[in-house]
């Protein structure tokens, strides 16, 4: 497939500096201008300014239910955290001089071949990883949940809600941070780095554990090849997005050790945990890291790498 590697284009003139001289200038400046470490944190006060401000006006327009799940204040949430972490962003690309699509969400590729072919990918993984399951005894589908127009509106309602879950995550731990701090110390360490965090993140959800933690720090490093290879994130958030959407409404399983309100069936998982990943869920099975290591293998040819320029070259 005709795609472009991730690359990282000419320094930026608003950043572009001469040679360090003096302590300040070695602590702040390097020869391609501002460190990627401070631009990293001028980054992180972008978003932490539009997520106080823009936090303060979400909870005076939307109030959650105490204790209880509500969608609409989760998917509120999704679309603001997204907004803020990717306007932060666009802020950044005005003040380095780059597209802001330089950072993994090209506006020309949105919701493009490659969205639509990661969403394909991803109804593959889970659909394998519960067959899987299923063969060795540990999936029941159950009886419908729901019929008609419910079974239209929750459907509708998750597929658009994990779009925004997949452009905010993506984005957060494979946009611009990623960008960044490859620039720094190189394009694998910089992912191997935000995948752990990745995975780690996860850990405050109800029921995850350390091995399902583990599975989304695998998951991270094969989109973290996939963004190396296809040259922006819009496979991936497809990808993340209908995988989520397969778990939580598809096939009615926890996801990541949540189980929601609104699946299409009364279906169970059955069985010893290295089978069906326990209060996990299928991210926490053997088989999950089975169907990664195929899906990567299939990113690897589907995908060739292309040689470019050492000097653009952000693995190197």
């Amino acid at each position: 497939m005709d795609v472009e590697p991730f690359t990282s284009p000419s320094p930026s003139p608003r950043f572009q500096a001469p040679p360090p001289e003096g302590i300040l200038s070695k602590i702040f400046l390097n020869d391609k201008g501002v460190r990627g470490g401070w631009r990293l944190l001028i980054y992180a006060a972008f978003v932490a300014g539009l997520g106080f401000g823009g936090g303060i006006v979400l909870q005076q327009l939307i109030h959650p239910t105490p204790g209880g799940f509500s969608l609409g204040y989760w998917f509120a949430y999704e679309v603001f955290s997204f907004s803020v972490v990717f306007g932060a962003a666009l802020i950044m690309a005005q003040i380095e001089s780059r597209s802001p699509g330089t950072y993994g969400l090209p506006l020309r590729g949105a919701f493009g071949t490659l969205f639509w072919q990661g969403g394909l990918i991803g109804l593959v993984e889970v659909s394998a990883l519960i067959g899987l399951i299923a063969a060795f005894g540990g999936y029941s589908f159950g009886d419908l949940a729901l019929h008609g127009q419910e079974l239209l509106r929750w459907g509708m309602l998750w597929a658009v809600l994990f779009v925004f879950v997949g452009l905010f995550e993506e984005f957060l731990f494979r946009g611009y941070t990623q960008y960044t701090l490859a620039e720094s110390i190189g394009f694998w360490p910089a992912a191997a780095l935000l995948s752990c965090l990745f995975g780690a993140v996860h850990l405050r959800n109800p029921g995850e554990g350390w091995v399902g933690a583990a599975g989304v720090a695998a998951i991270g490093l094969i989109f973290a090849l996939a963004l190396r290879r296809t040259g922006n994130l819009w496979l991936v958030v497809g990808w993340h997005a209908s995988f989520d959407f397969g778990e939580t409404f598809l096939y009615s399983v926890p996801n990541s050790g949540v189980v929601f309100s609104g699946h299409l069936s009364n279906a169970s998982l059955h069985g010893a945990a290295w089978l069906t990943g326990g209060t996990v869920g299928p991210e926490g099975s053997v088989f999950s890291f089975l169907t990664m290591g195929i899906l990567a293998l299939a990113i690897h040819v589907l995908f060739p790498a292309k040689k470019t320029a050492p000097a653009q070259d952000l693995g190197k």
